[in-house]
């Protein structure tokens, strides 16, 4: 079989992770910056994974700074900037920092004249690959709403006048996708460009605005998205990173149709569980037979969806819906998926069993706009 499949998004190659960080700091914030910076690296400097960092200043401005670092791969680096401990260590920064954009790189390619290397140590946990897409990528966030608010949360949601999707010359806003899972909220879009500039500028419309803040009072983790702090602290706890994004290297056929997949993981399996997603899906792209044509795993913790892209009813092939196409896959995701959580208990290899699961891990439809020049 020939290998066509495109992969555009990957945390799963290995390869080394370079991360920067753009800051612009207030005027008179400088030593309570360097103060809460010389905290945060000797906390960073013990995380598994972290191998150096850098701080940088501008030698034109000198309220604009660089932080540089390097971790033997995306994984680590995802699981430390996910974490509470994460979270509450950069606190002391944000009232320093007028204007922040990250940064992340795989290693492709590095030269270290002052240190030759054999080939194949040159190769070592690069990526081997360059990566191919269209020029976009796919983020997801991921809240609860509280229990009971549901269909108001629903009703808010899908009723929305559609903010511009055009940003600037290179940034715009393709796709919304939304979805609800009893009380939990997942986000998809998809973007071209800046993806902060794109965030930055969707929150400022006010037609999203007022959504927002009409669903505030049904949240489940309290936000104030006048405090900088708080909006900052919740959508963090909010990110749901894409962990792989993979298509097929044919052409798109007409009329696909998306669907977002949860899977609640047994408890400390929510990565093993996005890593037998992504091979499998890497799989579904490269079988020209295959339902799905492209498909986003998205993982925090343990919580684990996929949005997938079909080209037909996901109940004629469930197995390739699931992702679980192939000898012992079944089993394999039976041993990682908490069945209680998403109230599907029993054998895969039931059929029964397996259409009960399709049925309670499709989430629900909300809203899904698409831009008129996409």
């Amino acid at each position: 079989m020939t290998k066509s499949a495109r992969i555009s998004q990957s945390a799963f190659d290995g390869s080394r992770l370079r991360v920067i960080l753009l800051l612009d700091l207030y005027e008179g914030a400088q030593q309570q910056f360097l103060d809460a910076y010389e905290h945060m690296r000797n906390t960073v400097a013990s995380v598994p994974g972290h191998i150096s960092d850098q701080l940088c200043q501008s030698i034109e401005n000198p309220s604009q700074w660089l932080i540089t670092s390097e971790w033997e791969s995306a994984l680590p680096f995802l699981d430390w900037v996910n974490s509470e401990e994460h979270i509450q260590i950069v606190r002391p920064m944000h009232s320093c920092v007028r204007d922040t954009r990250s940064m992340r790189y795989s290693v492709l390619r590095e030269t270290r004249p002052e240190q030759p290397l054999t080939p194949e140590a040159a190769r070592a946990n690069l990526q081997t690959v360059a990566r191919v897409g269209a020029g976009r990528t796919r983020h997801a966030l991921t809240f609860t709403v509280k229990p009971g608010s549901e269909s108001k949360v629903t009703d808010i949601l899908a009723n929305y006048d559609a903010p511009e999707a055009r940003i600037n010359g290179i940034t715009r806003l393709h796709r919304t996708s939304l979805f609800m899972h009893g009380n939990r909220v997942v986000r998809a879009v998809e973007v071209e460009g800046d993806l902060l500039a794109t965030l930055c500028h969707v929150a400022a419309q006010p037609e999203v605005q007022a959504v927002e803040e009409a669903i505030n009072p049904y949240l489940e983790q309290d936000r104030d998205l006048s405090d900088p702090d708080s909006a900052r602290v919740f959508f963090t706890r909010a990110a749901l990173p894409a962990m792989q994004h993979v298509e097929a290297g044919r052409p798109e056929p007409a009329g696909l149709r998306r669907h977002m997949l949860y899977y609640p993981a047994v408890a400390g399996q929510g990565l093993e569980m996005a890593r037998f997603f992504a091979r499998q899906d890497e799989d579904a792209a490269n079988d020209p037979d295959s339902l799905v044509y492209a498909s986003t795993v998205f993982q925090r913790h343990d919580i684990v969806t996929r949005m997938i892209d079909v080209t037909g009813e996901l109940d004629l092939d469930p197995l390739s819906a699931l992702g679980i196409k192939g000898q012992g896959k079944a089993a394999e995701l039976e041993r990682l998926l908490d069945g209680a959580a998403i109230g599907v208990e029993g054998s895969l290899d039931s059929e029964r069993t397996l259409h009960r699961l399709l049925a309670h891990a499709d989430m629900m439809p909300v809203t899904d706009r698409v831009s008129a020049d996409s």
